[in-house]
């Protein structure tokens, strides 16, 4: 239980940490970059997000390669050790308008920080909790992950939320903006003393007593071939997790003129929709399988990005956009509750963590972190509000394809 709670608290911050600068892109835009083209700043900032992704696959292959030599949990200590330091050096960064070119530079490092992290986190974590759920349980514990995931993005929209609900808007371009890095920063520090007081995990203990000596043979071709499916079914659920719940709020700001405020809402309220279905759906893929669910999810999304765009932008109604992106909710659930489970299946004990993480990362680098910086792209070239459609769809047809090629693996052993 304590490898659970250390897992779910400390995963639960690195996503509250990383989102927070999506959310906030705004904001942060007028702080770090020139204010006299708003359509610029605002497409720099995107990118500065991008560039965070940047790092994740270095840091997946560190984190992972410490992971499956050295263990899950210096890999752990490792990686909330770095978003810490990432996340408190936003907090205090100085502005465009106090140290002029510097300032973003410093925010660039800053977000390399956190995509290294970012990029070690989701592997070292998928194989610290699936070797440490129960025989017949793994979906259920491993879709914890999944929860996480959406809990620290619904705390970092709920704080933003009631942050530009309460203060003045001049109040909160100024200095209300680094309240959620602050805030991330600090409990930083007591997830990192968490992580260090659990223990190995049993499958990892096992490993190293049939294998006593650190090993340096290279990875096998079948395992390489299942990384390439790990990671074209990482496409649809990253570009999903980063359109849905990290750029639409700002496009439904910016293209339906909805307030920050109502939008800001909007989103939490799709976040708590998928924190409560996800370890519903993971459950029920431990007795139903993996794959019904997940190719749920991809063809929910194909069918309907274009009309629930659609409907955002000729109602520019709040009350049209909180059912549209609860379905949003109830799609990300239905992959994110099976998928971590299906990616720890996937490979064997002594090259988990790392090719889970290198997957994910190379994945989310590629296809989910310029995903808004792609979308807001689209519109200023093509000049029409729906071309972000077009990304989210293909993505979701490549992850269908490949889900279509992945054998079920509910009830798989470990080996």
């Amino acid at each position: 239980m304590s490898a659970l709670v250390a897992t779910f608290f400390g995963n639960t911050l690195e996503w509250f940490d990383f989102v927070t600068y999506g959310i906030l892109a705004t904001y942060i835009a007028r702080a770090f970059f020139r204010a006299d083209n708003g359509d610029t700043a605002l497409l720099e900032t995107f990118a500065v997000f991008g560039v965070g992704f940047v790092l994740r696959p270095l840091g997946a292959i560190v984190t992972g390669w410490v992971g499956d030599t050295y263990g899950r949990k210096p890999a752990f200590l490792l990686t909330i050790v770095t978003m810490t330091a990432g996340t408190l050096m936003i907090a205090f960064l100085p502005t465009y308008a106090m140290i002029g070119m510097t300032a973003p530079l410093l925010l660039l490092l800053a977000r390399l920080l956190q995509g290294f992290s970012a990029g070690g986190e989701l592997g070292v974590a998928i194989s610290f909790l699936s070797e440490w759920s129960p025989p017949g349980r793994r979906g259920f514990f491993s879709s914890f992950l999944s929860m996480t995931v959406a809990l620290g993005s619904l705390l970092a929209s709920g704080i933003a939320a009631i942050l530009i609900s309460f203060l003045q808007p001049e109040d909160m371009a100024a200095w209300g903006w680094r309240i959620p890095f602050l805030i991330g920063g600090l409990l930083g520090l007591i997830g990192r003393w968490m992580r260090a007081s659990v223990d190995e995990t049993p499958a990892y203990r096992q490993l190293q007593r049939t294998r006593p000596e650190k090993s340096s043979a290279p990875i096998p071709r079948s395992d390489l071939v299942r990384g390439l499916l790990a990671f074209g079914l990482t496409i649809h659920w990253t570009v999903c997790f980063y359109m849905f719940l990290v750029y639409l709020p700002t496009y439904a700001r910016v293209q339906a003129g909805i307030a920050p405020a109502l939008a800001a809402w909007s989103n939490t309220i799709c976040l708590l929709t998928i924190v409560i279905l996800v370890p519903i759906v993971g459950l029920l893929s431990d007795r139903h399988g993996r794959r019904p669910f997940l190719i749920m999810s991809c063809s929910t999304i194909a069918l309907m990005t274009l009309p629930a765009l659609w409907l955002i932008l000729t109602t520019k109604s709040f009350a049209v956009i909180v059912p549209v992106q609860i379905v949003f909710g109830l799609a990300i659930a239905l992959y994110s509750g099976p998928a971590p489970a299906l990616m720890a299946e996937l490979f064997p004990t002594q090259n988990r963590a790392r090719l889970a993480a290198t997957s994910y990362a190379f994945a989310a680098a590629l296809f989910g972190g310029f995903a808004p910086f792609i979308a807001d792209w689209l519109i200023n070239v093509t000049g029409s509000p729906y071309a972000p459609a077009l990304y989210v769809v293909s993505a979701s047809l490549v992850s269908l394809l490949v889900v279509l090629r992945i054998p079920e693996t509910a009830g798989k052993s470990f080996h």
